[in-house]
Formats: C-alpha cells, structure tokens, sequence
C-alpha cells in the first residue's frame, strides 16, 4: 500500500528512483510521482496512473538529470486518485512523500488555518504543512520533524526535502515501513527492500519514532527525541533477479511455481536428526509442552492459514485454537493473558491491523510468537519469538507461496508441538516429517506441472458470474482461501461454505449457471461429501472436484481434477495449490491483470 524510494548519491538518481517505483508496483497503487533537486531547485512530475506515464512526461520534458531524488506510489485513502493528489507534495520549502493515514489532518488544517494553502484533498498536505511550519519556526531539519511528528496522529513513513537542504533526503516512521539502504555510490530510503535489490543488499530497518538523514556522504539516524543513534545494517538474502519474472508471463504463475523450493528452504534448516524443531527459532519442546491455549491473529490470506494451523493443532496436539481477524482483535477486548499463547501470522511482517494486536497481547503479558517472510520487520523485531519462512520476494499482490509455505510450517509447528505433548511418538514425529519435506514439494510441483488440465476447467467457468466453494474438515478451510483467491484477481463473487451448511439456506442459490468447486481429501468424509454434491447436481449445479485420486464421485460431477497420490495429511495443501492455478487460469481468461487486481495493495500498512 504506497511506496517510497528516494537515493541520493554520485550517480543517476532519477533512474534509480524510478526503476525503485517500477519494483513497488507490486504493492498496489493509482497514481505515482517523483521530485528531485535540479540545479539547486526541486522539480517535480507526478500524475494518476501508472508509473510508466511519469516516465513518459519525463521524457517529454528532456529528461531531469538529478543526483538526489525520490518518488512514490500512491494508493488513494484520502481524496481521489488524480494529479493533484499524487505525491510528492509541496509546501513552503517541505516536499513530502507519505506512507500510511494522519488521522488527524482535519483538526490540523483547521488548527494551522491552512485552508488557503492546501491544494489536495488529502492528509499527507496537511502533514507537509505541519512539518514546514516547524521548519519555518526553527530551522533545523530533524527538530522541525521531531516536533511535527508529536502533532500527527496516525501511521506514516515519510520520504523529506527541504528546498534549501540540497542533496539530503530524510525519512520519519511510525506503524509504516521504512528501510535505509546502503550502497557504494550512494543512499537510499525505501518502503521495501525490493526497491532498492538492484543497487544493494545491505539496509537498516528504522524503528517507530527514528528519523534519518541521507546523502551522498552517508546517512545519519535520528532517535525521536533527535539524537543521534547507531544501528545493525542487515543483509538481505534475495537478490535483483528473484524479484523478476524469469520468463514466466506473470509474477503470480512465477511465484506459484516456486511452491516446491520455498516449502524447502523453510523446512529444511529446521529438520534435526530426521525430526523437525524450531529451537534454533527460540521454541523449545518445554515452551511448547506447556502451550495450553492457542489464539492466531492474521487478516486475509495469511488468517486463512490460522485456519489450517487451528486444524492440524486441535487435531494432532488437542490444544484448543482460536482463530481471529486482526482487524476486529483489539476493538472487542479480547480475553487473553499471561498463560496464552498469541501467533501473528503476517507475509510482510508490516501488516497494521496485526501489529496492533501483538502490542495490544504483549501488553496483556501474553507470550508472542510471529510466522512472517521478512526478516527484521516490525512484527518480527516486536514478538518475544519470530518463526521465518523462506518463501523469498512475493510481488503479485495475491499471495501463493507465502500462503503454502506457511501452511507448511504450521503443520511442521503443530507436529513438533504434538511431539512435546506426547500426543505422537516419536517416530511418529520422524515420518510426518519425511511427508512434508519430501512428499509435499513433489506433490506440489505434480500439480503444477498439470496446469493444462486446471486450464480446461477454467475454460468451462469463467464466464461464471458466481462461483461457490465448499469442503468438510482441512478442506472447508482450504476452500475459504481459494474463493478469496478467485474473488481477488477474476473479480468473480465467490463465497466458501462448510459442505454441510449448504441444506441450510445457501442451496437456494444453486442455478445451472452457478457451479461449485467442492474439495475432498479427507476419506472419512468422502460420504459426506458426496451427499452435498449431490444435493448440488439435483439441482441443477455444476460441480467441479478438486479431490483425492480415489474420491468416488461418479457422473455426479461436470469434471475433477485428482490430486497426486500423497499422505492425506498434507493433501488439503496441495489442493490449495490446484485451486490458486485454477484462480490463475479464469483471471487470465477474464482479462484481467491478475498481478495487480483493481482497488487492492500487497502490504496493507494502515487500519
């Protein structure tokens, strides 16, 4: 959601910047812009649309040749995507790019009597009015924004210019991300790493309330209160090319693709003697032995997956697990405590609706454990535990391998936590890991390879106006995900029902034109499911089953898709992958730019 880049150093700064806003696409936005120092004064270009028309009205204007520069993404909250909402905004000698919600600009305009001096209709105006009045009253660049920031109410990373500071960039954050990288001909600030992949791996993650300086000479860090602090530079472990496509069409294919070897990578460090663990993460078998309650807080995808963690949990460890929406956690004062155990599950690690409900649990005395893809990311750095997945960079705005990987390592952490409570042996313990470290990325990678057969059932639906999805047990939480999934890059309404919720008021929405997807991998259920099918067929649905190899549905279905032959405990995993290829394949028949669906953002870093 929004994206900021800026560099300032010896080399082209506005290609750098713009070629950092062509890698933030990726997080969604509608309008995109970049100011830069031109001969000691700041030009800018901005304009709704895509980055590639600012880099057309740059062309047109000759070029800017610049050595300081930054730009940004933006996705609209306050006031319309158009022209002059776009970002940078300008006022006084404070040029400002912003990441987040001021949630009290309105009070401030009217406080600052700045109704005059504001031409948007955003917050991030009014943010920049604030900062140039303290500017103004005190000259000194980190005071002025230090003293600013104590008015803002609200969530922001902040990319700055001052008129008369040619040269320096400097950066504020609070509840958004924001990262210094460091290269050898120059600075940056960014909202990702990925934005910066091409120049450097190596970055600092600023912390709520620091500020920074860049330059061309190096970069400085701020503490809230303005003095000077030194801090850890990091490594990233991706590089430039893994955040290309690599010959695939689509970054989301690509990245679906890469299932098999991202569940390996966050697997395979964590197997010991033939059993997985997680006490090189800081959790041992006597933590987790003395886990008695469970609560997962995630929005989206990343909650879907708390879904297939509450199963497995209350399945192999008998430990009860409650599964929340990060967006509602806070706000109905939840019952939690010292003997609970609280899991964020988030792909960015900046998720806002999750960061406040790990603050809030932390501040109850709750033990926190986060599953995230992002090293040193504010989640990960705020929970007394962080468990990494290696998915590597996801671009696509829907997630694919994040959401599989992650539902490997809650299975993996459900399995371990089994083991310590002496709900499985041992051995045990060492087979169900052979099954996911083996058996789950060639079942996986069996799926992909028959994208073909996926891409003929999505030829007899996409045309659908309405899609259901429904499954029993593992499979019912794996069909809440595949509709989000569908909903999310086809634009097709799509709702997930438990199989056997339909005869209670849903089947009255089954026409022939309305087909149904009905997962089935779990054998106990196979009776089960077959009834609701059924009850679907006589009504005239079409059903399409995404199902074990030995499902039998007859002629009570239109078409199925079997799964590889696999441990039926990983299956509703590899079945998730099937429906995700499905997702792609309509999306794609549609039209429809399943990279960058309409209205939606990667990293939704605001409330």
């Amino acid at each position: 959601m929004c994206g900021i880049i800026g560099y300032s150093g010896r080399s082209d700064a506005t290609g750098r910047v713009i070629d950092g806003l062509y890698s933030l696409e990726y997080r969604g936005y509608d309008s995109a812009g970049i100011a830069a120092f031109v001969g000691g004064e700041v030009k800018t270009v901005k304009s709704e649309g895509r980055v590639a028309r600012v880099c057309e009205m740059i062309k047109n204007f000759g070029g800017i040749k610049s050595n300081c520069a930054m730009g940004h993404t933006r996705w609209a909250t306050h006031g319309a995507p158009s022209d002059v909402n776009s970002h940078p905004h300008i006022c006084g000698k404070t040029v400002l790019v912003h990441n987040g919600i001021i949630e009290n600009y309105a009070e401030l305009a009217a406080e600052l009597d700045a109704k005059a001096d504001l031409l948007s209709q955003t917050d991030t105006e009014v943010a920049a009015l604030t900062i140039d009045r303290s500017y103004f009253e005190c000259g000194d660049p980190i005071k002025a924004i230090a003293e600013a920031s104590k008015k803002l109410a609200g969530s922001y990373a902040f990319g700055i210019m001052f008129a008369d500071l040619p040269g320096s960039i400097f950066g504020a954050k609070k509840d958004s991300p924001l990262i210094i990288g460091i290269s050898d001909d120059g600075n940056f600030i960014a909202s990702d790493i990925t934005a910066v992949l091409k120049y450097t791996k190596k970055y600092i993650a600023l912390s709520d309330g620091e500020m920074c300086r860049i330059s061309a000479d190096g970069y400085e860090i701020f503490d809230a209160l303005g003095a000077p602090i030194k801090k850890e530079i990091c490594t990233a472990t991706w590089n430039a090319e893994a955040a290309e496509r690599g010959g695939y069409d689509h970054f989301m294919y690509k990245e679906i693709a890469e299932e098999p070897t991202a569940i390996k990578k966050t697997l395979a460090p964590r197997v010991k003697g033939g059993a997985v663990a997680f006490a090189d993460d800081g959790i041992d078998d006597i933590m987790l032995s003395e886990m008695k309650k469970l609560t997962v807080v995630a929005c989206g995808t990343a909650r879907h997956a708390g879904l297939i963690a509450k199963y497995y949990f209350e399945r192999l460890c008998r430990v009860p697990v409650c599964v929340d929406i990060a967006s509602e956690f806070r706000y109905r004062d939840p019952i939690i405590d010292a003997d609970d155990t609280l899991m964020i599950i988030s792909q960015s690690g900046e998720t806002a609706d999750s960061l406040a409900a790990l603050r809030l649990a932390r501040e109850r005395g709750a033990k926190t454990v986060a599953l995230v893809n992002v090293i040193g990311s504010t989640i990960a750095r705020e929970a007394d535990t962080v468990i990494y997945t290696h998915a590597g960079p996801e671009i696509a705005v829907a997630s694919t391998k994040a959401y599989t990987v992650q539902a490997a390592t809650l299975l993996a952490f459900a399995l371990r936590t089994a083991y310590a409570k002496r709900t499985i042996s041992f051995e045990e313990l060492k087979r169900c890991t052979s099954v996911l470290t083996s058996e789950l990325p060639k079942a996986t990678e069996s799926v992909i390879g028959r994208s073909a057969e996926l891409y003929e059932a999505a030829r007899k639906y996409f045309s659908a106006d309405d899609i259901f999805y429904i499954g029993r047990g593992a499979d019912g939480y794996i069909a809440d995900e595949a509709s989000l999934k569908l909903k999310e890059i086809s634009y097709i309404h799509s709702e997930a029902y438990a199989a056997g919720e339909l005869k209670h008021g849903t089947l009255s929405l089954i026409t022939p034109k309305t087909p149904t997807v009905a997962l089935a991998t779990r054998r106990s259920l196979f009776e089960k499911m077959m009834s609701n099918i059924r009850e679907i067929a006589s009504r005239g649905g079409k059903v399409f089953a995404v199902c074990a190899d030995d499902f039998p549905c007859g002629d009570a279905v239109e078409a199925r898709f079997d799964l590889p032959a696999c441990d039926e405990m990983i299956m509703p995993i590899v079945a998730a992958t099937a429906c995700q290829i499905l997702a792609y394949h309509i999306a794609i028949l549609r039209g429809c730019d399943v990279d960058k669906p309409r209205n939606l953002a990667k990293s939704v870093t605001v409330e």
